[in-house]
């Protein structure tokens, strides 16, 4: 333990006290949390203790040192928690008046090793997309939908905002505005082109209802479909192959560059159509 002489209001015990009182009370965090960062700070002024350095006149040098000493002791996870539990305890210093700056402000969090997203097989990609029932308006709707996601790798927003102007059937391409406002011409394959061919000779009248829209993917009532509408659509399809996977747009859009790449497709123009 810390030791207890001068237990002062700037001693460090005080001083984690009432920081676990402001995790607690003002920031609300959960008591898992509250007892690994205290955990994480006890650790620390330990060390500035064998150093005879008050948290209160730590230095960016200080912290530095303490996190080369942990190198080989902690793993990336832990250690990456150790600096946000600095981190937030110095700003706590900072907006409670018993420090000026920050000493940790420029201190930068390991970076973790990210778990890959799930993609959908091949054999759940084809059960996926032979769901909708394709003799109504709204089947051949969700059915170019899905058949152009997947073949285009498309962001939601550039799905439901394609116009009917942007569809070159005879080129086999889709015009799209993606980030930045900027156009893109995406490519799409026989199937995709196929069902937009079933979409637009039929499918698509029979939502328009006899209105006039621009918009490519209507909903019932004539109007442009809503990225909530086709996450239900996606979601609803998911449930009805049977697929226990999460299955959201972007796991489809993920699942079209991981088949591209297993089929030998090169990175850099993966990454350009997305």
């Amino acid at each position: 333990m810390i030791s207890h002489r001068n237990r002062s209001g700037n001693h460090p015990d005080l001083l984690l006290d009432q920081f676990i009182n402001h995790l607690r009370v003002e920031r609300g965090l959960a008591d898992n949390t509250i007892e690994s960062y205290s955990r994480d700070l006890i650790r620390f002024f330990r060390f500035l203790e064998s150093r005879s350095i008050s948290p209160l006149h730590v230095a960016q040098d200080h912290i530095m040192d303490y996190m080369g000493s942990l190198e080989g002791v902690l793993s990336v996870r832990s250690a990456a928690r150790n600096i946000s539990a600095i981190k937030i305890f110095f700003r706590f210093l900072v907006s409670d008046g018993r420090i000026e700056g920050s000493p940790a402000r420029l201190l930068e969090s390991p970076k973790l090793p990210q778990r890959l997203p799930d993609v959908l097989t091949h054999h759940e990609v084809e059960l996926l997309l032979s769901q909708p029932d394709v003799s109504n308006p709204r089947g051949q709707r969700d059915k170019a939908m899905l058949e152009l996601l997947y073949a285009t790798g498309l962001r939601v927003s550039e799905l439901v905002g394609l116009k009917v102007s942007g569809i070159n059937l005879e080129a086999g391409y889709v015009r799209t505005i993606g980030k930045g406002s900027k156009e893109r011409m995406v490519p799409m394959g026989e199937k995709a082109l196929n069902a937009l061919r079933d979409y637009l000779s039929d499918g698509r009248m029979g939502l328009l209802r006899k209105r006039i829209s621009s918009n490519l993917f209507l909903n019932t009532r004539g109007q442009s479909i809503t990225r909530q509408g086709f996450w239900k659509i996606i979601k609803r399809y998911g449930v009805l192959a049977g697929i226990s996977k999460k299955i959201t747009p972007h796991l489809l859009r993920h699942s079209f560059a991981s088949h591209l790449l297993e089929g030998g497709a090169d990175l850099r123009a993966v990454q350009v159509m997305l």
